[in-house]
């Protein structure tokens, strides 16, 4: 019987707490049960075990994460589009760093599918492309750099890897700079 006041979105929101305090990694059953004061046993009645836990927690993080983006990038095309958009994702990133680091694991396509918030992201972020007047196959290749870029941008500078004394957001601007010059002129698939 499942213990009162336990459901799976609560163990969901309390692991994806728990990742943003201990990191991704330490996201486990025992951790997330001994936040509760219950034992491993209790959860298994609203999660399949670590691996259907980590996959909500990805589903949770993916949805805050376009959320941001799209009230960011709402009424916006073009340059300011990309630029609301990269500044959405890297606030979500360097303030929620395992909320965010859930975000990258391979999730298993049929959920994606089901998946309100993610086919949301790919919505918001085609259709901020679709502004620079890119079609398939050069959307995807885009929506590749972005990602590339602002995954790489963000887990440098988490990680402390910009030891040069240029401010970080001026470089970063700079990359979205780049990124828009990039985009406009698109070396497009014949």
């Amino acid at each position: 019987m499942p213990r009162a006041g336990l459901t799976a979105d609560r163990l969901v929101a309390a692991a994806a707490d728990l990742a943003d305090e201990v990191g991704f990694d330490g996201v486990t059953v025992s951790a997330l049960a001994r936040r509760f004061g219950v034992k491993d046993a209790s959860l298994y009645s609203h999660v399949r075990g670590l691996k259907d836990l980590r996959t909500r927690l990805a589903l949770l993080a993916g949805g805050e994460m376009i959320d941001r983006i799209a009230a960011a990038v709402a009424g916006r095309a073009g340059k300011d589009a990309l630029a609301a958009f990269a500044d959405a994702y890297r606030e979500y990133a360097l303030t929620h760093p395992g909320r965010y680091a859930a975000t990258q694991i391979p999730v298993d396509q049929e959920l994606v599918a089901d998946a309100p918030a993610l086919r949301r992201t790919a919505e918001i972020t085609y259709g901020m492309l679709r502004a620079y007047g890119l079609e398939e196959p050069d959307l995807t290749d885009a929506v590749r750099l972005l990602r590339s870029t602002f995954h790489g941008y963000c887990a440098l500078e988490a990680g402390g890897g910009f030891g040069a004394p240029r401010d970080v957001r001026r470089s970063w601007d700079k990359a979205i700079d780049a990124l828009h010059i990039a985009l406009t002129h698109w070396p497009r698939e014949t």
